[in-house]
């Protein structure tokens, strides 16, 4: 059994452990498959707490580099482009040079918010802590059922609380769709650049996508009827607010003429709408409610570390979903879900989201202002950047880290074809708006552009 050497290592005991994991990954002494020792053996070995390894396993874990499953044990996960965006990231070799980072696609943060603080206080008053200790309750469910309810009528879906599932985010939303609704080897319609995400479930559920062409719309109807026709797929997974990684979002005409492929094609639509909020645009899903599923969560409006998302559509694939309560309801956390409910009922939710669609709005202007071609972007300021390369530029990331900026290389999202050259960055991964600035303007001094409006 694997046992790392944590010598000369992080001085912080659960941050070598990940380091050593991830080198040993690298390196091959750990293979995709491979079983790692459990929390309480390795600790023996270690001398340490059991904590530690739980902790270090747990980040591992969302790094993608390992999956754990109860009465199973921790395996080492294959390797993948998606994975790149959660490894621990060694600062580059410059201490005069502020490294930044905007690999990871995250909201941006209020530094002098103190919603959380003051929801704990009121929870703790009520004499609820002791809950987040427990199960989720029925009452609890019932009434997160009720309130995400109201969230997405908000959004312009109006369903009955019995239409929701809540989950513990828009990733575990995602997997239990497809794990609803699968048949391995079946193939699944996705956008010919695509979020990791969805990539990684896909490959973990042994799901083919087919790549579909896009344009500054997102998705092109004609191109998804060809694909639909030519594959006999039954499910398109889409992004129609604010698309990962273009930032393209549908107008009305282009999500009426995808509704009409779909039903045309007897299409099942999963919109991942994590966007949505942002983009203050009505749901796909709100014109046809029975053959397009929504899944969304609060980790790109609200709070990236609130674990609150959904599942919710009145169609066969969310009562699909419903009907398997241990994929979805048992490992909601009962703290996130109280805190998502209170915050969904005294308005604190949608006054966050809107703080985070204004602070993109600054943010979005600031990178049209500082990299070169300014347009004015998207149909609506998007999160995250879609740009341009110059074509000799071999290495994007290579490059842009050489000048202290982490960025994620086309290739991360491409399905089908070769990937353009573009990167993607997030304009909100940024701590301040002036950290912001210099990484831009350091992007715009090695050649990274908007790219004509007509490229994607």
């Amino acid at each position: 059994m694997w046992t790392p050497d944590l010598t000369g290592r992080n001085p912080v005991r659960y941050v070598a452990i990940v380091e050593a994991l991830a080198e040993a990954i690298a390196t091959g002494v750990l293979r995709p498959g491979d079983q790692l020792p459990t929390h309480r053996e390795l600790a023996w070995r270690l001398k340490v707490n059991v904590s530690t390894v739980s902790r270090a396993y747990a980040e591992a874990s969302r790094r993608h580099l390992v999956s754990g499953e109860v009465g199973r044990g921790t395996y080492v996960l294959s390797e993948s482009r998606e994975a790149v965006l959660f490894v621990l990231k060694e600062p580059i070799d410059n201490s005069a040079l502020r490294f930044i980072d905007l690999s990871t696609n995250v909201p941006a943060i209020d530094p002098s918010s103190a919603d959380l603080d003051l929801a704990l206080a009121d929870i703790a008053r009520d004499g609820g802590l002791a809950a987040a200790l427990d199960h989720p309750t029925p009452a609890l469910i019932a009434r997160t059922r009720a309130t995400a309810a109201s969230w997405v009528a908000a959004r312009g879906l109006a369903l009955r609380p019995a239409d929701i599932v809540p989950t513990a985010g828009a990733q575990q939303a995602l997997l239990a769709v497809l794990l609803a609704i699968r048949t391995t080897g079946e193939p699944v319609l996705v956008e010919e650049l695509t979020f990791p995400g969805i990539k990684a479930l896909a490959r973990q559920l042994g799901l083919p996508l087919h790549g579909v062409a896009i344009d500054a719309q997102g998705i092109v109807p004609e191109a998804l009827d060809r694909a639909a026709r030519a594959t006999s797929a039954r499910v398109v997974v889409l992004v129609p607010a604010l698309q990962n990684p273009t930032g393209a979002t549908m107008s009305e005409a282009r999500r009426a003429a995808v509704a009409a492929v779909a039903e045309r094609r007897d299409l099942q639509i999963i919109e991942d709408d994590v966007y949505g909020a942002l983009a203050a645009t009505p749901p796909l899903a709100a014109l046809i409610p029975n053959r397009c599923t929504l899944v969304t969560s609060f980790s790109k409006s609200v709070a990236a570390g609130l674990r609150f998302g959904l599942v919710a559509g009145a169609g066969p694939v969310a009562r699909a979903v419903a009907a398997e309560p241990q994929t979805t309801l048992w490992p909601l956390a009962p703290l996130m879900a109280e805190i998502a409910c209170r915050w969904i009922e005294d308005g604190t939710a949608a006054r966050r989201a809107k703080w985070q669609r204004d602070e993109v709005a600054v943010r979005h202007r600031l990178a049209c202002r500082l990299l070169p071609n300014a347009r004015t972007g998207p149909s609506k300021p998007s999160p995250h950047a879609w740009l341009a390369v110059p074509p000799e530029m071999a290495d994007p990331i290579a490059a842009c880290r050489a000048v202290g900026v982490d960025i994620v290389s086309a290739a991360t999202f491409a399905v089908t074809r070769e990937p353009p050259a573009r990167i993607r960055i997030s304009l909100t991964a940024a701590e301040t708006r002036a950290e912001l600035g210099r990484a831009l303007q350091r992007l715009a001094a090695i050649g990274v552009t908007w790219p004509a409006d007509s490229e994607t």
